[in-house]
């Protein structure tokens, strides 16, 4: 079984989904212009390959993430396209929201929701035959 989540933390604050179109307006201004980190956590639960016990393996994946400056005029767009709904940071890099970015540093991965690094890391079976 794999579970995990994405936070988004700027100024060491976790900012979280917006619940409602107001909440989603101040991610947006908050991150505008701005460097933030995006946290994506992995735990994955099974049985051992080698001795078939149960095994827990966890870790956590860091991406810097720079917007761009962004005007009233984006940001009312990108709000009226609803993508921000569900989206920690109130944001989807692999959607509309790549327009808001001006660098990623690190696994893009784990910025849209699934950090394969490190999956691959915590699971390398997954790349043996």
């Amino acid at each position: 079984m794999i579970a995990g989540d994405t936070e988004v933390v700027v100024d060491g604050r976790v900012v979280g989904q917006p619940a409602f179109e107001g909440e989603a307006r101040w991610c947006l201004e908050t991150l505008s212009g701005r460097t933030h980190e995006v946290l994506g956590a992995l735990a994955l639960i099974g049985p051992d390959r080698v001795d078939g016990e149960l095994s827990i393996r966890t870790g956590v994946e860091s991406t810097r993430v720079t917007f761009g400056e962004l005007d009233q005029e984006l940001i009312d767009r990108y709000l009226t396209s609803g993508e921000w709904r569900g989206r920690a940071g109130g944001y989807a890099v692999q959607g509309l929201g790549s327009a808001l970015v001006d660098g990623i540093e690190g696994d893009v991965s784990n910025v849209i929701g699934l950090p394969i690094r490190l999956l691959l890391e915590l699971a390398p079976e997954l790349t043996t035959p």
